[in-house]
């Protein structure tokens, strides 16, 4: 495509407008919103939580049928988690990074990654304590964080993990019975 001009615009699809659940939705408001809970206490981010809805019970969007966001409807009930979400996923990299160059102190290039994601964690901190999605007291501290994420991040790695541990097994079985 050298040399071909494109057009200039968004590249995403724009959902379109509906006013109240889509008509082929099986689940009342309270079943949903407790499909949310269970999953939250599973360990699960609210973006996982968004993907499993969708993939596995055909609901496209939380707020279409209870009339609140996911997030909205955690905290009610009390599985929210303490950080934003996105800002838990920067901690988490920020983690990572620590822990490689802990094993690699020469590693220049993650020296820089981890110092521009810290800034973003800084940055976005003082964004959720300005909008009050946070109090003015919290501090980022890399000990902090890292607690942070092995609590809420880690159960959901190791139900994923064991998730994936009794896929092998269920292969193993069935690949020593076909033979």
């Amino acid at each position: 495509m050298a040399g071909k001009k494109r057009d200039k615009g968004e590249s995403h699809s724009t959902r379109p407008v509906r006013i109240g659940p889509p008509k082929w939705i099986k689940y009342s408001e309270e079943e949903v919103a407790m499909l949310a809970v269970e999953l939250a206490r599973l360990g699960y981010t609210p973006s996982m939580i968004g993907v499993i809805l969708r993939d596995q019970y055909g609901i496209p969007l939380i707020k279409s049928i209870t009339g609140m966001k996911l997030t909205k409807i955690l905290s009610k009930h009390g599985v929210a988690l303490p950080v934003p979400e996105d800002l838990l996923m920067l901690m988490a990299k920020a983690v990572n990074l620590r822990r490689h160059l802990n094993e690699h102190p020469k590693d220049f290039a993650s020296k820089r990654g981890l110092i521009e994601t810290e800034s973003k964690i800084n940055a976005l901190i003082k964004y959720y304590k300005r909008i009050g999605k946070l109090p003015q007291d919290f501090v980022y501290e890399p000990e902090r964080a890292r607690i942070l994420v092995s609590q809420y991040l880690g159960m959901a790695g190791t139900i994923q993990q064991q998730g994936a541990e009794r896929q092998e097994v269920q292969q193993e079985t069935i690949g020593s019975t076909g033979q």
